[in-house]
């Protein structure tokens, strides 16, 4: 459930200025969200969360002098309490698992638009993981695979029968018309049923239901 937000404050790690130039400009216009710093390496972001005290931080996880997965294990033993997002290009899906690993409680790709840019900042700002809905599945498996594992709900949801179809059916990257065919429901239904499953799990979008089920065994994939 979204919190209602104050100001969110940022600070952007990546070393190619061209690239934070074009992220400062996107949020300048976000009433809620505040840029308040930049690094060109982890040395640099870590200084720069010393100074700045941000809420949120978005880093690369390829920069010189120290990496993204380094600055994060610094920063999430010495600043538990901020979120940090990975940034990415499409090809480093080791360097995801590395950066989430360390800490980091969500990724982006670098092609990501704005409202997925915002809508990560403010989930992760709400305690609630991150996964850039371009996840492919081969990325979603090795999340689900790894140390990364932010789904500690205090009380597990329950699925009923037909939900749990529907998870095995989305998992195997279906469509909701080609889930609807199969199971002989109008997609309107299976998107009803979808947005239950998204709120059971408190995850965003396909990726978040793929790495949910693998992690809680209501889905094995075919692949070892």
């Amino acid at each position: 459930m979204s919190t209602i937000h104050g100001t969110i404050k940022v600070v952007i790690a990546d070393d190619h200025e061209i690239f934070r130039d074009g992220m400062r400009i996107m949020l300048q216009k976000q009433q809620d969200i505040q840029l308040v710093g930049e690094a060109g390496d982890g040395r640099e972001l870590i200084d720069q969360v010393k100074k700045l005290q941000p809420d949120i931080v978005i880093s690369d996880v390829k920069m010189p002098r120290m990496d993204g997965a380094a600055a994060t294990r610094h920063l999430v033993e010495h600043y538990p309490h901020i979120g940090i997002i990975a940034l990415t290009m499409f090809d480093e899906e080791d360097l995801i698992i590395d950066m989430l690993e360390a800490g980091a409680k969500g990724y982006l790709l670098k092609n990501a638009d704005k409202n997925e840019i915002v809508d990560a900042i403010k989930s992760v700002y709400d305690q609630q993981p991150y996964y850039c809905r371009h996840t492919s599945h081969k990325l979603a498996e090795m999340v689900a695979r790894s140390k990364f594992n932010p789904h500690r709900q205090q009380v597990k949801p329950e699925f009923n029968d037909r939900e749990l179809e529907i998870i095995r059916h989305i998992c195997d990257g279906l469509t909701s018309k080609q889930i609807g065919e199969r199971i002989f429901l109008s997609v309107r239904t299976v998107e009803g049923l979808r947005m239950k499953i998204l709120e059971k799990m408190e995850v965003k979008n396909t990726a978040g239901i793929i790495i949910y089920a693998i992690k809680n065994n209501l889905y094995t994939p075919e692949r070892i």
